[in-house]
């Protein structure tokens, strides 16, 4: 069976975008509608806000984010999550990791 390019996104995203929602993260707080909108729009990384809810509380349970609700005037309160000093090491090894990794697979596939 020849995989599909879906097959493939989604053999790559199982690893990566847990690390992609911390690198949203670094800047600022966000709510998750916000993080989905960036992974989302026009990029590869995430299928549906369905699986950023659980990533998040993963990430959570593993002390990489906290979360604040903050008061929202256009509906009910929104949770903002944001980066932990474990979560930016976290994404630190993991960006040095990654850099490796990519130069790797690229120098493999193109000899």
């Amino acid at each position: 069976m020849i995989p599909t390019p879906d097959m493939v996104l989604t053999q790559l995203r199982k690893g990566v975008v847990e690390y992609c929602v911390l690198a949203c993260l670094r800047s600022a707080p966000a709510y998750g509608l916000e993080l989905a909108e960036r992974l989302g729009t026009d990029n590869s990384l995430l299928t549906s806000e369905g699986t950023l809810y659980p990533l998040l509380s993963r990430l959570r349970q593993q002390s990489w984010v906290t979360t604040t609700q903050v008061p929202s005037a256009v509906g009910p309160p929104r949770r903002y999550y944001e980066i932990t000093d474990e979560g930016r090491a976290a994404l630190e090894t993991f960006t040095a990791t990654w850099s490796r990794f990519t130069t790797d697979v690229r120098t493999t596939l193109e000899s």
